[in-house]
């Protein structure tokens, strides 16, 4: 993804019209997503769903035709069955667009970052969008599950527009978002970013401080590691671990199902992150979860992790 230094003008500041029924909400109504993977996509597809004009950019064409492809099968099963009108459906896509170039987001007034879960990679695209993004009050945020927000903050010249908005998976079903400040974001910012998350997009907001892990994933990575770590150790079947949890303890999915879903190598990098963190043995990543994550069985995406897939 390219992206050319500019200077932010006021002039380029873009304000809703005073009489827009959303003016007492949030002045966001164009957002930019970094990112057309599994979550990319749906986040990118909760907001054009909501209204909102989305620009989605990826690092190849290549890239960008799959998340072309995977938002419109989303949006396409939605129709199928009868989540939104063949007409929602159409009116949605036609609200995105797609892009390999980020200096494309300039008018965007928000912007949320959603690659991979490496803090070397974040923190050059959002040196990139902090030059590229012209609307002197844009927020610049980062969907990531584990890396200290203000790491990302200090990166850019605005650290006080910088903030965690912690999408789930799959972003267009679960209802809840974390939103996390790091210690420079301004009250304005965050909310901003609440009202777009509650009263837009009709999500559920929980506060979570910037700890890696932040509220949900730092009870969940340590669940999943133990599960884990009890089938590497023979103890018990897959099977038998993944069912003893959805019909002991009526979870909607086992530990083993629910790692390959989100996938493999972002459970190690949310683990890695949190060992860094707390050096807490418990988070630590089971040499199983490592050698599957190198050996690129990485769960459904790849199709084959603790399950084989189709």
């Amino acid at each position: 993804m390219r992206g050319a230094d500019q200077d932010r003008t006021p002039e380029t500041c873009r304000h809703r019209d005073s009489e827009s029924e959303r003016d007492d909400v949030t002045d966001i109504e164009r957002v930019g997503v970094v990112g057309c993977g599994q979550m990319g996509a749906g986040i990118a597809e909760v907001c054009a769903r909501a209204g909102l004009d989305v620009k989605v950019a990826e690092t190849t064409g290549e890239a960008l035709e799959i998340g072309r492809t995977r938002l419109y099968n989303s949006l396409s099963k939605a129709a199928e069955r009868g989540k939104i009108s063949e007409e929602e459906r159409d009116a949605t896509l036609d609200r995105l667009s797609f892009t390999t170039d980020l200096g494309e987001f300039s008018d965007r007034d928000l912007v949320i970052e959603a690659v991979v879960e490496n803090e070397q990679v974040k923190t050059e695209i959002f040196q990139v969008l902090d030059q590229v993004v012209l609307r002197q009050d844009a927020i610049l945020a980062s969907n990531t599950s584990s890396i200290p927000l203000v790491k990302l903050a200090v990166a850019t010249s605005r650290p006080d527009q910088v903030i965690g908005i912690h999408f789930f998976n799959p972003a267009p079903v679960q209802k809840l978002v974390e939103l996390i400040p790091a210690l420079t974001t301004s009250e304005g910012t965050i909310s901003r970013a609440q009202a777009l998350v509650e009263k837009i997009l009709g999500k559920h907001a929980i506060r979570a401080q910037d700890r890696s892990g932040f509220v949900v994933n730092a009870l969940l990575i340590p669940y999943l590691l133990s599960a884990i770590r009890m089938f590497e150790s023979g103890m018990a079947s897959r099977e038998d671990i993944d069912n003893g949890m959805e019909l002991g303890c009526a979870h909607p999915m086992g530990p083993l199902k629910l790692s390959d879903l989100i996938g493999l190598d972002t459970v190690a990098s949310v683990a890695y992150s949190m060992y860094e963190e707390y050096k807490e043995p418990l988070y630590a990543a089971p040499p199983l979860l490592q050698r599957m994550v190198d050996a690129g069985r990485l769960g459904r995406k790849s199709g084959s992790g603790f399950y084989t897939y189709g």
